[in-house]
Order: structure tokens, then C-alpha cells, then sequence
């Protein structure tokens, strides 16, 4: 919702809208192997927490380039998305921000090894959803087991159901 004279920078209130808050856009990424999903460990808020790879979409890019890039920045595997998990919107209370996250599933392709990682990504590794399940204190958010659950439960939408409008679109 805008308004003339709102405030457009994420996560700050909306003026003249008592209260209310723009999300910051996310996206993350589902990627399974033999039972065995892709995560990042890192540094977040004080603590060591796993999480999918993930991250803000930057200006100008879609969501999509965002996954691609997010994925590759943070574990160094290639990702080719095939599908949307879900479209979460997710106030974090430690924050006062809202996020609304955009997790796709798809297929992670050629692994650079050599490739350093982002700031705060200590390591990428495979781990099953019991061994996360294990660790509860050690996600990054509710999100995590959300989104391996409702992929595991075979949600599946398709990639336009991001529509880009305008000039581009």
C-alpha cells in the first residue's frame, strides 16, 4: 500500500499508516539430494545457526536472479530453481522486521569448490530434516523447517507465479 510521501525504505514504518511496516524481500532456496537438504551454517545475531541459503532480493532483480545468486554466494553451488515452495511473511519478533520470503525448489548443478563464501557463511553441508529437527536452537528462524516441510509435503507452485509488470514485463 503507498502513499504520497510514504517512506520507501524496507522495514520502517510507512507514513501516514500508524504502525505498519514494509517486508523486506527474501528468497531461499530448497535443493534435496538422496534425502539430504542443502544448508549454510553461519553467523547471525550473536549465533552459529543453519539455514537455507538465502538473502535479500537487491534492486533491480528479479526474484529469481536473487536465488540464483543468493545459492551461489553462500554454498558455491550452481542452482537452477524448478519450483515456489511457498510465499511466507514472517515478523521476526528479536527484529521488529518483517520478511516476506519467496522459497523455491529446484536443482543444485555444478559445485565450485574453490569459491570463497559470503561473510558470516562459516560452511554449505547436506543435512537431513531429523538432524535439523535435532537443533531447533540452532535455525535461523521458524522458516527453516517450514519450508523443508511443506516441500516435503509436496507443495509445488509454478515459477510465473512471479508475474514481472511494466516497461521489462
Amino acid at each position: 500500500m503507498s502513499r504520497a510521501g510514504a517512506t520507501e525504505v524496507p522495514g520502517t514504518p510507512v507514513a501516514g499508516l500508524p504502525g505498519e511496516r514494509r517486508p523486506y524481500v527474501t528468497v531461499a532456496a530448497i535443493c534435496e539430494r538422496n534425502g539430504r537438504f542443502l544448508v549454510v551454517e553461519e553467523h547471525a545475531d550473536g549465533a552459529v545457526v543453519f539455514n537455507q541459503p538465502a538473502g535479500h532480493v537487491e534492486e533491480g532483480e528479479t526474484p529469481l536472479d536473487a536465488v540464483r545468486r543468493e545459492v551461489l554466494e553462500e554454498s558455491g553451488w550452481e542452482f537452477e530453481p524448478e519450483s515456489i515452495v511457498g510465499i511466507y511473511l514472517y515478523p521476526n519478533p528479536a527484529r521488529a522486521v518483517t520478511y516476506l520470503r519467496v522459497c523455491f525448489a529446484g536443482r543444485c548443478t555444478t559445485h565450485h569448490a574453490d569459491r570463497p563464501l559470503d561473510d558470516g557463511i562459516l560452511r554449505a553441508c547436506w543435512m537431513t530434516r531429523a538432524e535439523l529437527a535435532e537443533r531447533p536452537d540452532r535455525l535461523r528462524s521458524p522458516l527453516v523447517m517450514r519450508c523443508i516441510d511443506d516441500f516435503l509435503d509436496g507443495r509445488s507452485h509454478p515459477l510465473e507465479l512471479i508475474a514481472r509488470v511494466g516497461p521489462d514485463g
